[in-house]
């Protein structure tokens, strides 16, 4: 039983963190795209918000999956991994954003706020993917 008590401790600590860094990656792309994401995606329903909102918690939560699957024996040491991971991932993610808003044309975050679909929204998301999958690679 005590068992069952301490990973349902252990749950709900990766979990608590796990949201924050979710919540974190929706004010990201809320920061880095022109306007309020939640009016942007829910109220004017724009395809554009949502696949790059979508990528970023995929992306997140690939990196917090990771990190608690690959955790140190130590509980402390894994909850730790867990967010310096997860900050990671999303400042990469940001960086990313950064890099592909730079070399291409245009101001991105415009673009990824239109609302009809656009390509870049894609090529982002894809970074978001990517990137997150790199930082993963590297947890294990």
């Amino acid at each position: 039983m005590i068992d069952i008590v301490n990973g349902l401790g252990r749950a709900s600590a990766y979990g608590g963190l796990g949201l924050v860094l979710l919540i974190l990656g929706i004010v990201l792309v809320d920061v880095l795209t022109p306007g309020n994401l939640r009016r942007l995606v829910w109220e004017q329903r724009n395809r554009n918000g949502a696949l790059l909102l979508s990528s970023a918690l995929l992306g997140v939560g690939g990196i917090v999956f990771t990190s608690i699957w690959t955790t140190y024996d130590d509980f402390g040491k894994g909850l730790v991994s867990t967010a310096v991971f997860g900050l990671l991932g999303l400042v990469m993610m940001a960086l990313a954003f950064v890099v592909v808003d730079v070399i291409t044309p245009g101001r991105l975050g415009a673009l990824l706020v239109e609302p009809e679909p656009h390509p870049a929204v894609w090529v982002t998301a894809s970074c978001n993917i990517a990137v997150s999958a790199i930082v993963s690679a590297s947890i294990a």
